[in-house]
């Protein structure tokens, strides 16, 4: 029995370092998915933003190559801290929060210049729940991070 014992709690620890060596290996595969797109606005500066689904880096691909024309400008929630694929402002999109539109009510609307300067703000009556809609937003190009 003890022989049995042993060897069941020889295979359950080999199971779980094998779990404990898969999963960082499943997380940088999912962060190998990541696609960077570039944007910009009335300002004429530019934003980079971080996509992880594969169904948006589709779009935003179809976007720019001109098969996507109805929602093309970017929205997403903004997160008050600097990413550094996305130098120099200071904030960016959370990445699971980026999506696409035609049209948006005027309260997201900002350009990022202006949001860059009142970032502190951000979340309360300004970009209330920290949702900003660019309304100026154009998709310029995919780009490589930095």
């Amino acid at each position: 029995m003890r022989r049995i014992l042993t060897k069941f709690s020889g295979l359950a620890a080999v199971s779980m370092l094998a779990l404990a060596v898969a999963q960082p290996a499943q997380a940088a595969q999912q962060g190998a998915g990541a696609a960077y797109f570039e944007f910009t606005d009335s300002t004429q500066q530019t934003f980079v933003f971080k996509l992880t689904d594969q169904a948006k880096i589709q779009q935003a691909r179809s976007i720019l190559s001109g098969k996507e024309t109805e929602a093309t400008q970017v929205m997403g929630k903004v997160v008050k801290s600097p990413a550094p694929y996305n130098k120099p402002w200071n904030y960016q999109l959370d990445p699971s929060s980026v999506s696409f539109f035609a049209a948006a009510i005027e309260v997201c609307d900002s350009n990022m210049v202006y949001l860059n300067q009142h970032l502190s703000e951000v979340g309360g009556a300004f970009l209330p729940n920290s949702v900003w809609c660019d309304w100026g937003s154009h998709l310029t190009r995919e780009v490589t991070p930095k």
